[in-house]
């Protein structure tokens, strides 16, 4: 894969509220280490291999275990999640893939039943803001770190 362009340099304005997210995000009561969860989920969805370096790395950085990282995809067959972020994850799919889900209430009220209503805003905006980037990256064709390494050294 050949990156298609430099993003950040030929356009930094138009990436500015989308990287103006991040700290708003962070300051919300959304725990960090759910919102790697939540990054890395729509990204395995979306099949973006340089979010999904990037958001493993933060998660590890953040005491994410080794484990729940690897069953992350299969996250419903699995009791190593808290039901907080078993709600987040199915927001997160029903969001990712509205296309077929069409946001159901039943992913809703799962949500509703951990979150408080600044919570779920602060959420769905964060999985909107890496289904963003997930398309940018994909789109440009970033080029994953270690392919770029990779090219680098041959």
């Amino acid at each position: 894969m050949t990156q298609r362009l430099n993003f950040y340099t030929a356009a930094p304005r138009a990436l500015e509220p989308l990287m103006a997210l991040g700290p708003i995000l962070a300051e919300s009561t959304l725990e960090p280490a759910l919102m790697e969860l939540v990054k890395i989920r729509a990204s395995q969805i979306n099949e973006c291999g340089n979010c999904l370096h990037m958001h493993t790395a933060d998660a590890r950085a953040h005491g994410e275990r080794e484990e729940r990282i690897y069953l992350l995809e299969a996250w419903r067959e699995s009791k190593m999640y808290t039901p907080r972020e078993r709600a987040a994850l199915g927001w997160t799919e029903s969001l990712t893939r509205i296309h077929e889900t069409h946001a159901p209430d039943a992913d809703y009220e799962a949500v509703a039943s951990e979150f408080s209503e600044a919570e779920i805003v602060y959420l769905t905006v964060l999985i909107t803001a890496i289904n963003s980037w997930n398309r940018i990256a994909i789109g440009l064709r970033v080029e994953h770190p270690n392919d770029a390494r990779l090219k680098a050294a041959a």
